[in-house]
This record gives structure tokens, C-alpha cells and sequence, in this order.
């Protein structure tokens, strides 16, 4: 029994530093270029973002600052949230 207690805790202790780096990140800044056909938002800065399918333009354009809630799918960024700053 103690043999297989060993290997299921380190297995356990792994799986749940797996899911600590799927946290989701956010990331301010100004717009560079929004492509709403291309699902595509680039800040200043140079960071891409690929937009979901389900996502609803709330009026973004060039210029403004933005707030981005996003997380790692692959090499992608996909913005979860984007919201306009004041």
C-alpha cells in the first residue's frame, strides 16, 4: 500500500500546481489596432490579443485604454474580458 502512496500525493501535488499557472492575467494599455472581422486587438505596447467568438465590441477603437482579462490558450492570447477605461 505504501507503495502506491508515494507516487498518487506526487501526482496530486503536481496536478495542483498545473492548474495555479491557469490563473487569468490581466494587462492594461492603449489600443493600436482593433480588427473586429479578425477577432484581433494589439496594444501599443506590441502584446496581441485573439477575441472569442461570443465577443460583444462595447465601441473600441484606436487610442483608448483598455483593461484586458485574458489567459494562455496554445501561443495565443485570448481576451476573456476587454473594458474600456476612464
Amino acid at each position: 500500500m505504501r507503495k502506491l502512496l508515494v507516487p498518487a500525493a506526487a501526482a496530486a501535488i503536481l496536478a495542483t500546481s498545473a492548474v495555479a499557472f491557469a490563473a487569468v492575467q490581466h494587462t492594461d494599455g492603449t489600443i493600436k489596432t482593433f480588427d473586429a472581422k479578425a477577432m484581433s486587438l494589439t496594444l501599443a505596447d506590441g502584446s496581441s490579443f485573439v477575441l472569442p467568438t461570443k465577443f460583444k465590441d462595447p465601441g473600441l477603437k484606436a487610442g483608448e485604454k483598455v483593461s484586458i482579462s485574458w489567459d494562455m490558450s496554445g501561443k495565443n492570447k485570448v481576451a476573456e474580458a476587454v473594458k474600456i477605461l476612464k
